[in-house]
């Protein structure tokens, strides 16, 4: 990440509102910017799939894995608002198990880059399936706010967004993805 570009640009935004980027509580404000980018963009470093590779065997687990309420922070990235909220990842393994703190790490790696909720909760699905741990399916929830609906633009704080996706055996198994959302339902 060049943290000495993003600076550069903060400074002129700063400029062109008609402010003084050498005010005293303004003068730190493009390091403080380049330091908060390069924290919530720090998925774009990050591959899910090495993630994903470290597992247990558990030949005989062929039942639902579910997580559910996992907050998460990402960015917009149609104006780089913060959009944040919880979500529910269920899978059914295929062979191996997640130790369950990869399941929220997985989330936080992909939310930590220019997001748009659609495209975070389809990703979250896809790497459990195809990108690395070979589930059998999965199933995922995001509910979120996002401050360019509720601080600027409609102004209607407290809507949420709710998107899902479901992938394998969540998919194609009614039974399946109604428990999976019977899970998620209890918990909301």
């Amino acid at each position: 990440m060049d943290k000495e570009a993003i600076q550069q640009a903060v400074r002129q935004i700063i400029l062109a509102i008609g402010e003084d980027p050498a005010r005293e509580g303004l003068a730190d404000t493009p390091r403080r910017i380049a330091d908060m980018y390069e924290e919530l963009f720090s998925g774009l470093a990050d591959d899910p799939r090495q993630l994903l590779e470290v597992g247990f065997d558990a030949e005989d687990h062929h039942e639902m894995v579910v997580v559910t309420d996992i907050p998460f922070y990402s960015l917009c990235e149609h104006h780089f608002l913060p959009m944040h909220g919880h979500a529910h990842i269920g899978y059914i393994p295929n062979g191996r198990i997640l130790g369950v703190s990869k399941v929220a790490r997985l989330l936080e790696m992909l939310a930590r880059r220019p997001q748009v909720q659609e495209r975070l909760t389809s990703q979250v699905a896809d790497f459990l399936c195809q990108g690395g741990l070979g589930a059998r399916g999965a199933g995922v929830v995001i509910e979120a706010e996002h401050l360019c609906m509720t601080a600027r633009g409609v102004k209607k704080p407290g809507s949420r967004v709710v998107t899902s996706a479901t992938r394998g055996i969540f998919r194609d198994d009614p039974r399946t993805r109604a428990e999976f959302f019977a899970i998620v339902e209890g918990r909301r």
